[in-house]
């Protein structure tokens, strides 16, 4: 007989787990309470610019190992796209300043000991007083262990660590940013290409995923919350959907609980999760980027914090933004606009935008609130979490989604196997 996996949450945790289970042999049963999949990470069509936009610009970068190799299992790695090696054009619009960073196509961080290569002004001892983050435990702060000064920190480091963690680095754990650092800049250019959904989220590591699962016999149900669960003998034994809406375990089936940490306490009291979050901003633009526009522009001295450029539209993507949250929209989007013309060599009148306003988009990653990430494994033999609020060793990236969800699949297995 063969076994169903009920994933609750179609984000990209539950449908990188979804699939992994698919293939796998599980029959998958997707229940997503909200009316549409990809969570935090969709796009949608938005009247304001007439544009099909994502919610946020989100980049994946060539390392992201789990990412890419869940996109490749739906068929859809070919729509990540990027430069050939890792170049990274910075702006300072405060004294117009710009530069490259080149971290090449190698396996090493030779660029380091290139004058033309690292950031300008910079020295090779510079960037040896980072090397505490690479050994850094999780419970110590960033501010503690690095130089949170200077012109490395303040051109390279600072927005690296502000994108990762979306907390200001100094309050951040050590532990994560260390990660990252180990994951990209430690890695050589090779882990370091950006890579951008052009066609948007959805396009790219949602629907794909949907259609992959429909098109295998399996399921997604949208607008199907889960209301509570029952137990007995140490396993979920029932779902229950709301009425008369409630699907019996049967015995061998598993439940991967894939959704936001406040839904996922209340269904499970008792549960720790992070209890702290951080807004992230985004701004979408209706403007034809300039002939050479660079894909992602790092913007140093302003609002703006990267600036993206797809055709018909430039992009912008502003971290640790609880500050902005109840900014007036049409003044938010003046100052925005501001930034963009100086970074992006573009001039004219605030063109057709949209703001997106995401007030809880990551927990803080903070040591404190990364010591209350749970991990994949419960009281409940055949209940398992996944999220990229769960205990990943990551911040709440796509990466770290991904990887949870694939960690969930996988103990599903165990489980079966023993």
């Amino acid at each position: 007989m063969q076994n169903t996996a009920h994933i609750i949450g179609a984000g990209i945790s539950g449908l990188s787990a979804a699939v992994r289970l698919a293939n796998a042999g599980f029959k998958v049963a997707v229940h997503e309470a909200t009316h549409q999949a990809g969570g935090r990470c969709r796009s949608y069509f938005d009247g304001a610019t007439n544009l099909t936009i994502d919610n946020g610009n989100h980049l994946l970068l060539s390392g992201n190992s789990h990412a890419r190799a869940y996109a490749r299992s739906i068929g859809t790695e070919a729509g990540l796209v990027g430069p050939e090696s890792a170049q990274f054009p910075f702006v300072d619009i405060k004294t117009g300043q710009r530069w490259q960073i080149d971290l090449g196509a190698g396996r090493l961080p030779t660029w380091v000991l290139d004058e033309s290569r690292r950031v300008p002004d910079t020295g090779l001892t510079d960037y040896l007083k980072l090397a505490p983050l690479i050994w850094a435990s999780e419970e110590t702060l960033v501010g503690k262990s690095i130089p949170t000064e200077g012109v490395l920190y303040q051109r390279l480091v600072q927005p690296l660590l502000l994108a990762a963690l979306n907390v200001d680095p100094p309050e951040g754990s050590a532990g994560l940013a260390g990660a990252i650092v180990r994951e990209t800049l430690l890695a050589g250019g090779q882990a370091c290409r950006p890579l951008i959904a052009r066609d948007g989220l959805s396009a790219v590591l949602i629907e794909p995923a949907v259609k992959f699962l429909g098109d295998r016999g399996h399921t997604v149900q949208l607008g199907h919350e889960l209301r509570s669960f029952t137990t007995s003998d140490g396993k979920a034994a029932a779902l229950n959907f709301g009425g008369e809406d409630v699907i019996q375990l049967a015995e061998g089936d598993v439940v991967v609980m894939a959704v936001p940490p406040r839904a996922a306490t209340s269904l499970m009291p008792g549960l720790k999760a992070p209890t702290e979050f951080r807004a992230i901003v985004n701004a979408h633009f209706r403007f034809e980027p300039p002939p050479g526009s660079a894909p992602i522009l790092g913007v140093i001295g302003g609002v703006v914090e990267w600036l993206f450029a797809f055709p018909n539209r430039l992009s912008v993507t502003i971290s640790n933004s609880d500050r902005l949250v109840d900014m007036p929209r049409e003044e938010l989007a003046q100052t925005i606009w501001n930034d963009v013309c100086k970074a992006g060599g573009v001039s004219g009148e605030l063109p057709p935008w949209q703001i997106v306003r995401e007030r809880r988009a990551t927990f803080a990653a903070t040591p404190a609130q990364n010591a209350l990430r749970p991990g994949p494994v419960t009281a409940l033999k055949n209940l398992f979490l996944a999220g990229d609020w769960t205990a990943t060793g990551l911040p709440a990236t796509i990466e770290g989604s991904v990887r949870s969800g694939d960690r969930a699949a996988d103990l599903v297995l165990a489980a079966k196997a023993s």
